[in-house]
C-alpha cells in the first residue's frame, strides 16, 4: 500500500520554539489536507540548525556565542517536560507520523547540555524513538553533547519500518549497518548538507540498504533571519540563500523520485511502498544473504549513558 510522504522545507523562525512550532502545526495541516502520511522535518529544526557555528571567529566573538546559545537553550525542548505536546496532540489529530529534528535540552540531569536529536512520533501521538546525534560535526561540538545508542532504532510506523540518522552520521557506515540490520523500509536523513556529494551518499544508502531515502536540509535566505538575532546583518545578508534545502526522496533502485526541491520554500511530496524496499534486497541484501557473519561481526551498545545514578 502507497504512502504519500511530505517533505517541509520552510524555513524555521530561527532561535523562537514556539513561534517555529507554530508554523510546524500549520505546514502540518498544510500535508496532511494533501494526503500525507509520513511527514518530515529538517535537522535541528526547533528552533533552527546553529548555522552561526560556521561563521563565527574560531576562539572570538565570545560574547555573541555566548548570547546566541544562552537564547538557543532557552528556546531548546525538554521532552522531559512533554515540550513537543502540541505537535504529538496534531499528529493524533491527523492520523499521520511525523520525523522532527530538534535541539534538546537535557533536563533530567544537567539542565544545560543539548543533544542535536531527531524523534519520532507515531499517528497516535505516542514518541516511537528519540535518537541523539552521535557526534556533532566539527564546529557543532560548541553546540551539541555526544549521544548514546539508545535511540539506534528502527520502529514500526504505518509507512514501514523507519530510522533515522542525523547528517554526516549517513557518513558512518557502522551506524548505518545497525538500522538495515533492523530491517529498515525508510531511512530518513534529517541534514544540514546539501551538497552534490551529500545527495551521492543518499542514493548509495538507498541502493546499499535496499531502502527508500528521505532526506532534507533547510531552506532559508538570509531575509527569513528575525530582526532580533543578534548581529543578523553583519552575519547574514538578506539576498544569501543561507541553505538552498535540497529536499529529495530516491527509491530503494537509488533512483531519485522527487526532488532535489532546491532553493525553495515549500513541501516536496512522493509516493513510497515498504514492499519495493523488500522486493529490492532480494537480490542485496547487505544484512542477510549478502552478509559474511562468519568473517565480519558488529556490537552495538544501546545501554543508556546517564552521568550519574542515584542510589537512595
Amino acid at each position: 500500500m502507497n504512502t504519500i510522504v511530505a517533505v517541509i522545507q520552510k524555513p524555521p523562525v530561527l532561535l523562537r520554539r514556539d513561534e517555529t512550532i507554530e508554523q510546524m502545526l500549520a505546514s502540518i495541516d498544510e500535508a496532511a489536507g494533501n494526503g500525507a502520511t509520513l511527514l518530515v522535518f529538517p535537522e535541528a529544526y526547533i528552533p533552527g540548525y546553529p548555522t552561526w557555528v560556521w561563521r563565527l571567529k574560531p576562539g572570538g566573538d565570545m560574547a555573541l556565542s555566548s548570547e546566541i546559545h544562552a537564547r538557543l537553550r532557552d528556546n531548546a525542548v525538554d521532552l522531559s517536560r512533554a515540550g513537543l505536546q502540541s505537535l504529538q496532540d496534531t499528529a493524533a489529530q491527523h492520523a499521520v507520523t511525523l520525523v522532527v529534528g530538534i535541539h534538546e535540552l537535557d533536563g533530567r540531569y544537567s539542565g544545560t547540555t543539548l543533544f542535536n536529536t531527531v524523534v519520532v512520533i507515531g499517528p497516535d501521538g505516542t514518541l516511537l524513538n528519540r535518537h541523539r546525534k552521535l557526534m556533532p560535526t566539527n564546529p557543532e561540538r560548541m553546540v551539541w553533547g555526544m549521544g548514546d545508542a539508545t535511540g539506534l532504532r528502527v520502529v514500526d510506523t504505518p509507512a514501514g519500518r523507519l530510522g533515522s540518522l542525523i547528517c554526516w552520521e549517513s557518513y558512518m557506515p557502522l551506524a548505518r549497518y545497525a538500522l538495515y540490520a533492523q530491517d529498515l523500509e525508510i531511512f530518513v536523513n534529517p541534514t544540514w548538507d546539501a551538497s552534490d556529494a551529500g545527495l551521492a551518499t543518499l542514493r548509495h544508502i538507498a541502493k546499499e540498504g535496499g531502502c527508500w531515502v528521505v532526506g532534507t536540509a533547510t531552506a532559508i535566505q538570509g531575509s527569513d533571519i528575525p530582526a532580533t538575532f543578534p548581529e543578523r546583518d553583519r552575519l547574514y545578508p538578506p539576498e544569501e540563500w543561507i541553505n538552498p534545502g535540497n529536499a529529495v526522496v530516491i527509491a530503494p533502485s537509488g533512483d531519485v523520485v522527487a526532488g532535489p526541491l532546491h532553493r525553495e520554500k515549500g513541501i516536496l511530496y512522493a509516493e513510497i511502498d515498504a514492499e519495493a524496499a523488500r522486493r529490492a534486497r532480494r537480490s542485496l541484501d547487505v544484512c542477510g544473504h549478502y552478509a559474511r557473519p562468519d568473517i565480519f561481526s558488529l556490537s552495538v551498545n544501546r545501554k543508556p549513558f546517564p552521568p550519574l545514578v542515584f542510589a537512595d
